[in-house]
């Protein structure tokens, strides 16, 4: 590269970067002391739906539910549900719905660490594909169908009574990841469209035996998160406003 281009192109850089650093140290702290400012953003699309999960759990046709109630893990509200399907045992479904404009995700994977008190390895990261259909904004509000990337944390929990397949990521609609900071920035780029990006914690425990491989739940935990993250994004987590009626129910 020539000199000249060099010493032209390293300032350029140079400002990015400091621009970049700026807005971390701004945002990034407001955002942990959550105190940034919301007052001018547009309300959060279907909250009263998605708060509702705390005390109805997630419909899952695919699964039944045999047990659902709201328990309380670090101070926040979280659905607990046992569903029962095509497993030798009911699996546990926690989900921790956003329940005001300014509620962010934070701690949530800690709060259930501490709670259960298991030991942990095999943590890995796995990545999964939905297809959801949303009514577009045009006249006429035809349906688009769009596919979405989610991450999500997979790892094995056990204490002296039970092993878990435990996969855990916070869901919103147009993607889902288990670091609050994924979250954050996909907020802050829809709030420049005067957006928001609604969300849901979810953690998925699959008993299984002490001390299984991983790998051999892991397509039974993937299939059970696509389900999961759809009935979502086709109900609470919808950009279409939602009558009390289709609340969580997947349809696929």
């Amino acid at each position: 590269m020539p000199k000249s281009l060099r010493v032209l192109i390293t300032p350029r850089i140079a400002l990015l970067c400091f621009l970049l650093i700026l807005i971390v140290m701004g945002a990034v702290p407001s955002y942990w002391r959550g105190n940034w400012s919301l007052s001018q953003l547009p309300p959060v699309i279907n909250l009263k739906q998605i708060r509702a999960i705390r005390n109805t759990g997630l419909e899952l046709t695919e699964w039944k539910t045999i047990q659902q109630e709201t328990v309380e893990l670090g101070g926040n509200k979280w659905s607990f549900q046992a569903i029962k399907g095509d497993y030798s045992k009911p699996i546990l479904l926690l989900l921790r719905p956003q329940d005001s404009s300014k509620s962010q995700p934070q701690v949530d994977w800690a709060d259930i660490n501490s709670s259960r008190r298991w030991n942990t390895d095999s943590d890995k990261m796995i990545k999964f594909t939905v297809e959801s259909s949303q009514l577009s904004q045009s006249v006429g509000a035809s349906k688009l169908e769009k596919t979405v990337t989610v991450e999500a944390r997979l790892f094995r929990a056990w204490t002296n009574r039970q092993t878990f397949a435990v996969l855990q990521w916070y869901a919103w609609p147009e993607g889902g990841h288990p670091a609050p900071v994924r979250w954050f920035w996909a907020e802050q780029l829809a709030q420049l469209h005067r957006r928001r990006v609604p969300w849901v914690a979810v953690c998925i425990q699959i008993p299984i035996r002490p001390l299984g491989k991983l790998e051999e739940f892991q397509p039974l935990a993937t299939s059970l998160a696509k389900i999961v993250q759809n009935a979502l994004m086709r109900g609470p987590l919808s950009r279409v406003e939602m009558g009390e009626s289709k609340l969580g129910t997947y349809t696929g």
